[in-house]
C-alpha cells in the first residue's frame, strides 16, 4: 500500500470519498482555485448524486493575509501566509463533513474538525488583521460562474510567476476573469455566503 494511502485511512469506514486519491487528482501548484474547480467538475461528471453536498470554500480576508498550518510549503510548525486559499467541503448524507485540500500534509480527505484544529487553530493569539474568513459556494454555482484568465499569475513583464495548468483557461459566457469576486470577503460581492471562522465552525462542525 502506498504510504499516502495508509495515512489517509483515518477516514470513517462508512464514508466514501468523492474524489480520486490525492496523487490522481488534477493538480497545479499555486492554482488552488482551479484545482478545486477541477475536483468539482470530476464529482459533477462521475458522482452527480453527490454534487448538491459539495462546496468550494475560499479562505481570505480584507488584507489578503491568512495563516494556514500544515501546508506542504510550511516550514516546521510555522503557518503559510496565503493571500487566499481554496478547499473543497463535502457534507455527506450521513452528516459527516470532510475537507479536501490538495496543498495540505493532512489526510485527503480530512475530517472537518481535525482540519479546523490542525490547519486553522485558534484565533485567540492571532492579530485581527490575520483572522480568516470563508466564502462557501455550492459546487454547481462555482462550476457555472467561476472564470480565470490567470493574469494574476503573471508579473509586470508578462512572465509566469508559476507555470500554468496545461488545460485551457476556465471561462463562462459572461466572464473571462472574475477571481477577485470569489476572493473578496465582502458579503455583498460574488457568489455564496461569507463566514467568520467561528460561524464556519458553527455551521459545519460537530454540535
Amino acid at each position: 500500500m502506498h504510504k499516502e494511502d495508509m495515512h489517509e485511512q483515518c477516514v470513517s469506514l462508512d464514508y466514501t470519498p468523492v474524489t480520486p486519491s490525492r496523487r490522481e487528482c488534477v493538480y497545479t501548484s499555486c492554482y488552488c482555485e482551479e484545482n478545486i474547480w477541477k475536483l468539482c467538475e470530476h464529482i459533477k461528471i462521475h458522482k452527480e448524486d453527490s454534487i448538491d453536498h459539495i462546496y468550494a470554500v475560499f479562505i481570505s480576508n480584507e488584507k489578503r493575509m491568512v495563516p494556514i498550518w500544515r501546508q506542504k510549503s510550511s516550514r516546521g510548525d510555522e503557518p503559510v501566509i496565503w493571500d487566499y486559499h481554496v478547499i473543497l467541503l463535502h457534507k455527506s448524507q450521513s452528516e459527516q463533513i470532510y475537507i479536501y485540500d490538495l496543498d495540505t500534509v493532512l489526510p485527503f480527505p480530512c475530517p472537518f474538525d481535525v482540519y479546523i484544529r490542525e490547519a486553522f487553530r485558534s484565533e485567540e493569539y492571532i492579530k485581527p488583521a490575520f483572522w480568516r474568513k470563508f466564502r462557501v459556494i455550492a459546487a454547481d454555482v462555482y462550476l457555472k460562474n467561476f472564470a480565470s484568465d490567470r493574469s494574476h499569475m503573471k508579473d509586470a513583464s508578462g512572465a509566469w510567476r508559476m507555470p500554468p495548468p496545461p488545460y485551457p483557461c476556465i471561462e463562462t459566457a459572461d466572464s473571462k476573469m472574475n477571481l477577485d469576486d470569489f476572493i473578496s470577503m465582502h458579503s455583498g460581492v460574488g457568489c455564496g455566503r461569507v463566514y467568520t471562522l467561528t460561524e464556519f465552525v458553527q455551521q459545519f462542525g460537530k454540535t
